[in-house]
């Protein structure tokens, strides 16, 4: 499978299926049939059904869900779609990587979705140390003390075996990983 090919599919797909679905037939839950989806990126790439389907179902980050006939984003809408998520109220510590230049503002005043739908957690430092590395170079990664916040009224749930989300995380909760 061509991996550059690949990231930019992977790229355009997710601004379709979670920012801007260019008329696009997205349901309430965010799927669109494969077949309009793959008419909406011959405007850019010659790829097929299975070059789809492959590309969904490798990699360690599952970004997308194919259906029987449809496909969708799992995660990180900014669109009102609605993904049932099941809550998960076992992980005890949960990561978030993001800029040092953000960092004290986060400590201040807490994680929030900003324009997303959700906060975006990882499972593991490293995880959200190469999720941070998306915007700096040497990423902070800050730990979630769940267990703490869960006791309070949070609440986490998993979307992927890499990605927990939240409708936000008080600064209480939160220290610099070390």
């Amino acid at each position: 499978m061509n991996s550059g090919l690949k990231v930019k599919l992977s790229k355009y797909m997710s601004y379709l299926l979670r920012h801007n679905p260019e008329n696009l037939n997205l349901d309430e839950e965010g799927f669109v049939d494969l077949d309009e989806l793959l008419l909406k990126l011959h405007e850019k790439y010659d790829v097929d059904k299975h070059f789809i389907k492959e590309m969904v179902n490798s990699g360690n980050r599952k970004r997308f869900e194919i259906v029987d006939s449809k496909i969708r984003a799992l995660y990180g809408h900014s669109i009102n779609v609605k993904v049932e998520l099941e809550e998960n109220r076992s992980v005890e510590v949960l990561y978030h990587g993001t800029t040092p230049e953000s960092m004290p503002k986060v400590l201040r005043n807490g994680l929030t979705r900003m324009k997303r739908k959700w906060v975006h957690l990882s499972p593991t430092k490293e995880i959200a140390i190469e999720v941070g590395k998306r915007r700096a170079l040497n990423p902070v990664v800050l730990e979630i003390n769940a267990n703490e916040a869960r006791k309070n009224g949070l609440k986490f749930f998993k979307a992927t075996e890499c990605v927990f989300l939240c409708k936000g995380v008080p600064s209480k909760y939160l220290r610099i990983s070390r």
